[in-house]
C-alpha cells in the first residue's frame, strides 16, 4: 500500500520511514513518483537538519531535476535500477563531481572534485539520487563527527550528545528521516560506531567486497567503504548496487553484487553463537551490557544456541595502531607540511606517530595480523557467529572530543574506546551494527554481528532475523 496522499499532490511524513526496498517498488509500479518521494525528503531535512547538521553541502535544484528525469524514464519504459528514484547522501569524505567535498578539513573547504568515486558511480548507475554530503570529522579521523567548517552533528535521540562517527553524519541522516539510505566508511568502526549510536544499520563489508577508488592505499584492507540504512534489507540492498569487482581496485572480489538480493529469510535452528561482552579484557559501561544482555535471549528463540566465549585478541591493539598510523602518514604526510596549522591535534600525533614507524615495527604489527586471523579462523570453524556490542560507551555529550575513560579504566589515545570495533577490523572480518534496544533513558545501542571471512551473506541474514524478532529498528526520533 502506498503512502496516503495530502491536499495539493504533496505525501505525509509516513513516506520518509518507508523501508527502501518498498519505496523502490512504489517508484518503479508508477505509485509514487521519484519528484514525491525527493520533495518530501527535501521538506524533511528542511525540517530537522538545523537541528541535527547532519547534511553539510546539499544540491536540492540537481536532485529535484535529476527525480524529474528518473520519473520520465519510468514513463518512457527504460530500463531502471535497483535505487532508481532512492535519494542517497554521500559521506564528505567521498569525491563527488561537481559537489564540494571537504574531507571535514579547512585545507579544502572549497574544494570541488572533478570526477566521482567509484561507490558514487554504482549508486548512480543503480538510480539513487544525490541531495548532497554527510557530515565527516577531520579526514574522518576519530568517532565524533565535528570538524571547524560544519561544527557538529547532533544525534537525533538526543541533541544534547553525538551521533559517533565518522559517518556520523550519514547514521544521523538515516535516523531522523533525511534519506532511506547512505554510504560510508569504515577503518576502526565509522560504518558500525555511528549506526549503534543512532538506531540504524551500518555494514563492514570485507575487504574488497567494495571497491575503493581513488585512494592512495589501494593494497590496504584496513579501510573499507560500504552501506548504512534503517534496516539490514535495505543495506543488502544498497550492497547489490554498490559491491562487485573493478580494476581500479586490486583487492576486489570477484563476486556480483546480485548475490545480496536472495531472501535474507533463513532458518538458524541449531547455529552456534558466541557471545562476548568484553573480548575477555575490554571495559565496558554497565549499561551497555545490560541491554544487550537483555536481548540475547531472542537468538535462542530462532534456534540458535549462545555460549560466551571469544578468540584471543591479542596483538590486535598494536596490529590496528600501526598499520592506522602508517595509512594516515602516507595519506596526509605531505599535506601536513603545508597545513599543520589547519589540522587538528589528534590527525597531527596520528600522521606523525606514522612518520616514526620503524621496519621492526611493521613487521611485528605484520606477524601480530597474520597469527590473530589465524585464530579467529579457527575459533569460526567452532562457532558460526560472533557477538558482542558494538560500541563500549553509550553516546556521549556532543561537546566532548572522546572518552577519557571507559568503566573507569583510562584511555590513552583518542581511539581507545573504540578497541570493539576496531579488534574486529584487523582480522578483516565482516561485522554489522544492529539496533541492540535502548537504556531507560532512550539511548540506542548497537550489537555487533560477526561473520566468518567474506560471508556477509551469513551476517545480514542473521541481523535481519534478529531485527524481526525485536523491532528495535522501528523506534523513531522525536524530533
Amino acid at each position: 500500500m502506498s503512502p496516503s496522499r495530502t491536499g495539493g499532490g504533496g505525501l505525509t511524513d509516513e513516506i520518509i520511514y518507508l523501508p527502501a526496498r518498498e519505496m523502490a517498488r512504489l517508484i518503479r509500479e508508477r505509485e509514487l513518483s521519484a519528484v514525491e518521494v525527493v520533495e518530501a525528503h527535501l521538506r524533511r531535512l528542511e525540517e530537522t537538519n538545523p537541528r541535527v547538521n547532519a547534511i553539510v553541502t546539499l544540491v536540492p535544484e540537481r536532485a529535484i531535476e535529476e527525480a524529474r528525469e528518473a520519473d520520465r524514464r519510468i514513463t518512457r519504459g527504460g530500463e531502471v535500477g535497483i535505487l532508481h528514484g532512492l535519494p542517497v547522501v554521500h559521506k564528505d569524505l567521498v569525491p563527488t563531481r561537481d559537489i564540494r567535498t571537504t574531507f571535514g578539513s579547512p585545507a579544502f573547504r572549497d574544494f570541488v572534485p572533478e570526477d566521482d568515486a567509484l561507490i558514487v558511480e554504482r549508486l548512480k548507475r543503480a538510480g539513487a539520487i544525490t541531495l548532497g554530503k554527510s557530515n565527516t570529522p577531520e579526514f574522518g579521523a576519530g568517532s565524533q563527527t565535528f570538524n571547524p567548517i560544519f561544527g557538529a552533528t547532533r544525534n537525533p535521540y538526543n541533541l544534547s550528545k553525538t551521533c559517533g562517527g565518522s559517518s556520523g553524519g550519514a547514521a544521523a541522516a538515516l535516523a531522523a528521516g533525511m534519506v532511506p539510505i547512505a554510504d560510508g566508511s569504515d577503518m576502526g568502526g565509522s560504518l558500525r560506531n555511528p549506526a549503534s549510536f543512532c538506531n540504524v544499520v551500518g555494514l563492514r563489508p570485507s575487504p574488497g567486497r567494495v571497491p575503493t577508488w581513488p585512494t592512495l592505499v589501494p593494497w590496504s584492507p584496513l579501510s573499507v567503504e560500504g552501506p548504512m540504512a534503517r534496516s539490514a534489507s535495505d543495506v543488502a540492498l544498497m550492497l547489490a548496487a554498490i559491491a562487485g569487482p573493478d580494476p581500479r581496485a586490486p583487492l576486489s572480489l570477484s563476486e556480483p553484487g546480485e548475490i545480496f538480493l536472495e531472501p535474507l529469510e533463513h532458518d538458524f535452528s541449531g547455529a552456534r553463537l558466541a557471545w562476548s561482552s568484553t573480548l575477555g579484557e575490554l571495559p565496558v559501561e554497565r549499561e551497555v551490557l545490560e541491554t544487550l544482555e537483555g536481548t540475547l535471549g531472542v537468538f535462542e528463540e530462532i534456534g540458535c544456541t549462545v555460549e560466551e566465549a571469544a578468540p584471543d585478541f591479542s596483538g590486535a591493539d598494536e596490529a590496528f595502531k600501526v598499520f592506522r598510523a602508517f595509512q594516515f602518514h602516507l595519506s596526509y604526510g605531505e599535506l601536513l607540511a603545508e597545513h599543520r596549522h589547519e589540522m587538528k591535534k589528534t590527525v597531527v600525533w596520528n600522521i606523525e606517530q606514522g612518520a616514526r614507524l620503524t621496519p621492526d615495527d611493521l613487521a611485528r604489527a605484520e606477524k601480530f595480523r597474520t597469527e590473530l586471523y589465524h585464530r579467529v579462523r579457527k575459533f569460526l570453524d567452532l562457532y558460526d557467529f560472533l557477538l558482542l556490542p558494538t560500541v563500549q560507551v553509550l553516546p556521549f555529550d556532543v561537546k566532548v572530543e572522546y572518552p577519557t575513560e571507559v568503566a573507569g579504566e583510562p584511555m590513552q589515545t583518542y581511539i581507545d574506546w573504540m578497541k570493539s570495533c576496531y579488534y574486529i577490523t584487523v582480522p578483516a572480518l565482516p561485522a554489522i551494527s544492529v539496533p541492540g534496544g535502548f537504556t531507560p533513558e532512550g539511548l540506542p545501542v548497537g550489537l555487533q554481528i560477526v561473520g566468518r571471512p567474506r560471508d556477509e551473506v551469513g551476517v545480514l541474514r542473521l541481523a535481519h532475523a534478529f531485527e524481526q524478532a525485536t523491532g528495535f529498528e522501528g523506534r523513531r526520533p522525536s524530533l
